[in-house]
């Protein structure tokens, strides 16, 4: 088959809840890359995270959810928020209790707040998506030890992607859309109002305009692309990729709009899609 370039969300999709890479997912992306198809993250997560997990060798990366774009090393874009911005958030988030962390290239920066309250939220996140509660305790040590502790000004930083903060009730959402109408605010760690978390990042940034903006650099065309996601938030990738595959651990919303649904990502996912496409 031609050529192709593949991008792949992150969490439920390549890695596990756990963040826990299965073998077999590893195998489909050594094997597609060897015989010469290019294979990119697009994620949420800024690099600091990325660098934390233990993924198989990559082509490059799309960070926070399109702020950061990078090929073999090489930086193409990068569009994050501004000091002003990351300012009027750490204060804002400050003054209602919330924890929160900026999520950078250099690292992952918490207040006070995120230390206490993190544990238990990153718990109920872990639960939510059916870890065993000693697993899910494990995971949230994990996650919140992976943080760089800040306080006062040192948190008004002008290298950050997006910001999340915990939510207290869903309210602390629509009231950041109405602080930040210039910004893109978002939830996730669960459906609507059940959300545990909220995020700000620049207005503009998508998982879509990154592919565009990668694939002008690359002199690919669309045509050759397709992408793997499990969640909402990967809808704009398959706006714009030429074939698009739901794993079988997604919402009903990413399943509507996919090519094909595979089978759960810890149910050899990724590995049977790659060969029912052809990439292996």
């Amino acid at each position: 088959m031609e050529k192709k370039i593949v991008f792949l969300d992150v969490d439920g999709t390549l890695i596990d809840y756990e963040a826990k890479l299965p073998a077999s997912a590893k195998a489909a992306v050594d094997r597609a890359r060897a015989n010469g198809h290019k294979v990119y993250i697009c994620t949420g997560c800024s690099k600091a995270e990325i660098v934390q997990r233990n993924l198989p060798d990559l082509d490059g990366m799309i960070g926070g959810n399109g702020a950061y774009v990078e090929d073999n090393e090489v930086v193409v874009m990068h569009q994050g928020l501004s000091k002003e911005d990351v300012r009027h958030i750490v204060d804002w988030c400050n003054d209602r209790h919330l924890g929160f962390y900026l999520e950078a290239n250099s690292g992952m920066y918490c207040n006070d707040y995120m230390l206490e309250q993190g544990p238990v939220v990153m718990v109920k996140y872990a639960t939510g998506k059916g870890a065993p509660a000693e697993v899910a305790k494990k995971s949230a040590e994990g996650f919140v030890g992976g943080f760089i502790h800040l306080q006062g000004e040192d948190l008004y930083r002008d290298d950050v992607n997006k910001i999340s903060f915990i939510l207290s009730t869903y309210q602390d959402h629509l009231d950041s859309r109405a602080e930040f109408p210039h910004l893109i605010a978002n939830t996730w760690g669960g459906k609507g109002e059940q959300a545990l978390f909220g995020d700000l990042g620049p207005a503009g940034i998508t998982k879509r305009h990154a592919i565009e903006v990668l694939l002008e650099y690359l002199k690919a065309s669309a045509e050759d692309t397709i992408s793997f996601g499990d969640a909402k938030i990967d809808l704009s990738m398959f706006e714009v990729c030429a074939y698009n595959v739901a794993m079988g651990n997604g919402g009903p919303e990413i399943k509507e709009a996919a090519d094909y649904i595979t089978t759960d990502v810890n149910e050899n996912g990724l590995w049977n899609a790659f060969k029912h496409i052809g990439l292996i």
